[in-house]
């Protein structure tokens, strides 16, 4: 771990050098972010914080609250209320903010289409998978296990394994760490701009999927190697290694 920390720090504080893409890469570890990137929830996430907030007084609108939300809880309370709440009132609000997201959005728990057989052709072909995500292991479990797939994710780095959120890339370089991958060998999947720039500062490639964000909000990153709608989309084929004819 100390060798990835220490290299890519050094690229943290001096990342404007643009990044060359070889088309024909082969990535040998996908790492995704886990809401807005494998499910859609992103708008359920924003209401429920929008109406916390506004409900202690913050007084905020849902496009800034769109806005807030990235990083800990914690950490986003902690901008909207700077030096109010202890640490454990925090806490019990970011839990109650959970639930209230789980409670609606499970009706409507479905992956982003395509991801799950894009995920299994990735893990059947050798491709080592991880999650990182700011999220709590209260909301990864709540996707992990409702949708049965946490034998296709070799490692999840969640909010509670950090000290740094997103933009600083503690989080994909402990990815990077646990899978026993180079940075410069995976490719990370990301709904946001702070996302992408954690990729960036890891020294990892970058796969954008829209689906709250605008192309527009990414083009100064020199890390991304493509923009999809879902995970059907062509682009994803020549990520996967070339299927070996059976038989001869």
């Amino acid at each position: 771990m100390k060798t990835f920390i220490s290299i890519q720090l050094i690229h943290f504080n001096s990342y404007n050098r643009p990044i060359m893409h070889n088309p024909a890469k082969k990535y040998t570890a996908f790492v995704f972010d886990l809401n807005g990137t494998m499910i859609d929830d992103m708008h359920y996430h924003i209401q429920a914080w929008h109406r916390i907030l506004n409900s202690l007084g913050a007084n905020i609108s849902l496009e800034r609250t769109k806005q807030e939300c990235y990083g800990k809880n914690a950490e986003l309370l902690e901008r909207i209320f700077p030096c109010i709440y202890t640490n454990e009132e925090k806490d019990n609000m970011s839990f109650e903010k959970e639930k209230e997201y789980q409670q609606k959005f499970k009706p409507h728990l479905k992956f982003i289409e395509g991801y799950e057989p894009f995920l299994r052709t990735a893990h059947k072909q050798g491709i080592k998978t991880a999650i990182g995500s700011a999220a709590i292991v209260f909301n990864i479990d709540f996707v992990l296990d409702g949708l049965n797939i946490r034998h296709l994710i070799d490692t999840v780095v969640s909010a509670d394994d950090v000290n740094h959120s997103k933009p600083h890339p503690e989080t994909f370089l402990k990815c990077a760490d646990a899978l026993f991958v180079k940075p410069e060998d995976c490719l990370v999947f990301e709904d946001s701009p702070k996302g992408v720039e954690a990729a960036l500062h890891a020294g990892m490639d970058c796969m954008v999927i829209t689906t709250l964000h605008q192309k527009e909000e990414f083009l100064h990153f020199k890390n991304i190697i493509g923009f999809i709608e879902n995970y059907h989309d062509s682009q994803l084929t020549a990520l996967l290694p070339e299927t070996k004819p059976q038989g001869d």
